[in-house]
């Protein structure tokens, strides 16, 4: 393992999703921060097939930082569930690894 995860969420506004992303880099809860192009959303809410147009944003950040981007992410989102997927990276470039980690930290100068 790596110590460095890969979390998701998905929002209906484009440019909510470029203030969640943004905010987390600049607070260094993640080092990058990657929103999907818009795409179709079909699923099940409230007894209600439903569809919409979602923007995923990809945080790459460490699992001891995931904690506090989860909580700020939630703070900030407009769904009443948000979407909150987290995948371990298990392997990647050393270079881009060590860059991740260390731009997540608390104690990084910018």
């Amino acid at each position: 393992m790596t110590g460095i995860v890969i979390a998701q969420t998905t929002v209906d506004e484009e440019e909510r999703a470029k203030a969640l992303a943004r905010g987390a880099v600049e607070n260094r809860l993640a080092a990058c921060a990657h929103i999907d192009a818009p795409f179709t959303a079909v699923y099940r809410w409230q007894g209600a097939v439903e569809t919409a147009r979602e923007w995923r944003i990809s945080y790459k950040t460490t699992a001891d930082r995931l904690p506090e981007l989860e909580a700020w992410v939630a703070e900030r989102h407009g769904y009443e569930v948000p979407e909150w997927i987290t995948l371990p990276v298990t392997g990647g470039s050393e270079a881009y690894l060590r860059w991740v980690a260390e731009e997540s930290s608390t104690g990084a100068a910018g």
